[in-house]
């Protein structure tokens, strides 16, 4: 019998580069990787199930765990990450100097559900006392007009949503100023333009993400890899072999990240960002398995469940299998 031929929808990320180029092997598969955007593998994945492995986003996943639909199994594979300090941004003219005075604002969002915005509003809610229900809540496109939710959601009475105009983004009304602030992964783009009354809610997001983290030990999860459900109870071997992969693939970059003799991004001081990172949080900083992240996990799927995303509180047992919660040593 051949390798199983599996279609894996991935980000082109470091991390993954040495499984997409071939210096990494997952055992028995023969894969076919499609490097995507995660709107578009998040929409195909949990639209259409396009793919037999997906990235697949954090929050998503959880709705559609909690609505009994999940046509995924989560994986451990933690192939996102990112403090969301940096994900809030306000018009600069509008009175807001700190967390607390976005109470009664209207900030923008192009799905409700997405990973960061979850974890912005939890560090929002848990650092500032800012609520969901504090917020008026306006969801479009980004950067043109209209943008449907991934999975139907149904929010808490309390929350307070309207849809953009038809023919506005979410770019277009924080220009005019009919939204006093916008909260997304991505930046919209007057920010990137240097749109001068459109910054960022904290001025030092490094600062701030680092506080945070000293006071949490908490570096939020994005994305996680999720295998066709059918596929992993007919081959009870790939969770361990994604597992195996994923994670050589990762050390393959660290090691060329701490390579000095050539820098490996183009970016200058990366060498300094690394070791300042390693102070901060250790040298196994991005680090996957659920053993370590219990506590990442478990706040985010709190928050998930207060703001109204799932209706019970999912369970990291329900999110990922049992055979991914250990693995073997020598």
């Amino acid at each position: 019998m051949g390798k199983l031929q599996l279609s894996i929808a991935i980000g082109d990320y470091d991390r993954n580069r040495a499984l997409i180029d071939g210096r990494v092997q997952i055992d028995g598969v023969d894969p076919i990787f499609m490097t995507l955007t995660p709107e578009e593998m998040f929409f195909r994945a949990f639209r259409h199930q396009d793919f037999d492995i997906s990235e697949v986003s954090f929050a998503s996943q959880v709705v559609s765990i909690a609505q009994n639909r999940s046509k995924y199994q989560a994986l451990p594979i933690f192939l996102s990450r990112a403090f969301r300090h940096s994900a809030i941004y306000i018009r600069t003219d509008k009175g807001i100097e700190k967390p607390e005075q976005l109470k009664g604002k209207r900030i923008g969002i192009a799905e409700y559900q997405l990973s960061a915005n979850v974890w912005a509003r939890a560090i929002l809610d848990d650092e500032y006392g800012v609520k969901p229900s504090d917020i008026h809540w306006v969801r479009g496109g980004m950067n043109s007009p209209g943008r449907p939710e991934k999975i139907a959601i149904e929010l808490p009475d309390d929350v307070k949503m309207s849809t953009a105009p038809a023919d506005k983004s979410l770019n277009d009304l924080l220009v005019s100023g009919e939204i006093d602030g916008f909260i997304g992964p991505r930046s919209p783009k007057c920010f990137d333009e240097q749109h001068p009354s459109v910054g960022r809610l904290f001025g030092n997001t490094v600062d701030a993400a680092s506080i945070y983290w000293r006071k949490t030990g908490i570096f939020p999860i994005m994305h996680l890899l999720g295998v066709r459900r059918e596929l992993l109870e007919a081959h009870p071997f790939l969770a361990g072999a994604l597992m195996k992969a994923f994670s050589a693939s990762k050390t393959s970059a660290e090691t060329l990240l701490a390579d000095t003799s050539a820098t490996k991004v183009t970016m200058p001081f990366v060498e300094d960002y690394l070791n300042e990172a390693k102070k901060l949080m250790g040298n196994n900083f991005w680090s996957y398995g659920i053993k370590g992240n219990e506590a990442t996990i478990n706040t985010f799927l709190d928050h998930h469940h207060r703001q109204g995303l799932s209706s019970r509180r999912v369970t990291i047992e329900e999110l990922f299998p049992e055979n991914a919660a250990e693995s073997y040593s020598l």
